[in-house]
C-alpha cells in the first residue's frame, strides 16, 4: 500500500527519529526518507552505530535522557520535527516501573522543552490504548472517557498526553499524538507489548505451524498493522495545524479481534496451524484496555481511515514473513 505522494509534505524540513530502531521507527524511518529523502532525515538510538551491520543513512548514538546530547544532534543537523519514539512497553515497564517512568517521561520533557525554547518546530510522540483502565468503556471506546490505567506504561502515556496538552495551550509548541492500538509488523520481532501476541503468532505460524498463545482465545483487542499505523502518523504529522482539534493524542482504530478469530484466518493459509492458551500476568493487562476503539474525530478532523482487515493483513504478513523466514 503506498503512503502520500510526495507532493503532499514540504521538503525543507531536517526529522530527527528517536528509537528509530525500535518496531515503529525502523518502518516509519524508512518511510520519511522516502519522502523527504535520506539527507533531511536523521536516525538515532541508543545502539552504537559500530554495532550496527550495513546500516545505510544518517544515524546518531543517543541515549534520549542525555538532554545536552540531544540539544546537540538538534542544532547539528538544524532539526524542525523530532519523532520520540522511544519507550519501554507495557509487559516490561511492570518489571521495571520506575525506569519504564523515567525513560518514558524524561524523554517527552526533554523534546518539549527544545520545543519551548524555538529549537524544534513540531513533535510526534505516540501514545497508547494504554491510558484506559477496567473502568473505561470497553466497547467503541471514545474519544473522552474515563481514563484510569493500571499498568506504569499506561500511566506514563497518561501523564504524557497531559503534558502534550499543557505545553500546546502554555507555551504553543505543536506538538501531535496517536493513541496506537496493538501493532503488527513482519519486519521486526515482537516488542515486549501485551498486544504482540499478534505479531509472535504469526512467526511461530510460519516457522512451527503451532504458537501458545499467553491470552485467552476470546480476549478482543483493538489492533492495526504496520502501514496503516505509519500512514496514519504521517497524515497526522502533515496536516494543516488547524485541523489538529486534540492536543493530548487522538484515538485511532482498525481492526479488532481476539486471538481464536486471528488462528481462524491464519489456517485459511497454513491448515495444519494450531494454537493453544496458557494465559498469564499479561491477560490481566490486556483484560484493563478496551475491546474496540471509537476514534471518529481523527476521521472527522485530519481524515483517518484505515486500509487494512484481518483478511488483509494476514494475507499480506504471511507472504512477507514466508519470504524471510522460510
Amino acid at each position: 500500500m503506498a503512503y502520500l505522494s510526495p507532493e503532499f509534505y514540504m521538503h525543507t524540513d531536517n526529522l530527527l527519529i528517536i528509537g528509530a530502531l525500535g518496531q515503529i521507527g525502523s518502518e516509519l524511518t524508512s518511510a520519511l526518507r522516502k519522502i523527504y529523502g535520506e539527507q533531511h532525515v536523521i536516525a538515532s538510538d541508543i545502539v552504537e552505530k559500530r554495532t550496527l551491520r550495513n546500516y545505510e543513512g544518517i544515524y546518531e548514538h543517543l541515549n534520549v535522557l542525555d538532554k545536552e546530547r540531544l540539544k546537540i544532534i538538534v542544532r547539528k543537523y538544524k532539526i524542525n520535527q523530532v519523532y520520540l519514539l522511544a519507550a519501554i512497553l507495557s509487559a516490561r515497564a511492570e518489571d521495571n516501573p520506575h525506569f519504564a517512568w523515567r525513560l518514558n517521561m524524561e524523554s517527552l520533557f526533554n523534546v518539549l522543552e527544545l520545543a519551548r525554547d524555538g529549537l524544534i518546530q513540531k513533535i510526534f510522540w505516540p501514545s497508547s490504548i494504554a491510558v484506559f483502565g477496567p473502568t473505561t468503556p470497553r466497547r467503541n471506546t471514545p474519544q473522552f472517557t474515563i481514563t484510569e490505567p493500571i499498568t506504569a506504561y499506561g500511566i506514563s502515556k497518561l501523564a504524557g498526553e497531559r503534558w502534550c496538552a499543557y505545553y500546546f495551550r502554555k507555551f504553543s509548541v505543536d506538538v501531535r499524538s496517536l493513541r496506537y492500538p496493538g501493532l503488527i509488523s513482519y519486519q521486526t520481532p515482537p516488542g515486549g507489548g501485551t498486544t504482540d501476541y499478534a505479531v509472535d503468532i504469526f512467526f511461530k505460524a510460519v516457522q512451527y505451524k503451532s504458537y501458545t498463545c499467553y491470552l485467552k482465545k476470546n480476549t478482543y483487542l483493538p489492533m492495526m498493522y504496520m502501514p496503516d499505523a505509519i500512514r496514519a502518523t504521517l497524515e497526522l504529522m502533515a496536516a494543516p495545524s488547524s485541523q489538529i482539534k486534540i492536543r493530548s493524542a487522538y484515538n485511532v482504530a482498525a481492526i479488532s479481534f481476539c486471538p481464536s478469530e486471528l488462528a481462524a484466518e491464519i489456517k485459511k493459509h497454513i491448515p495444519e496451524f494450531r494454537i493453544t492458551y496458557q494465559p498469564d500476568f499479561r491477560q490481566a493487562l490486556a483484560d484493563s484496555w478496551p475491546q474496540s476503539i471509537d476514534d471518529s474525530p481523527a476521521r472527522k478532523h485530519w481524515g483517518w481511515e484505515p486500509y487494512y482487515d484481518l483478511k488483509k493483513m494476514t494475507t499480506d504478513m504471511l507472504k512477507n514473513l514466508r519470504k524471510t523466514l522460510q
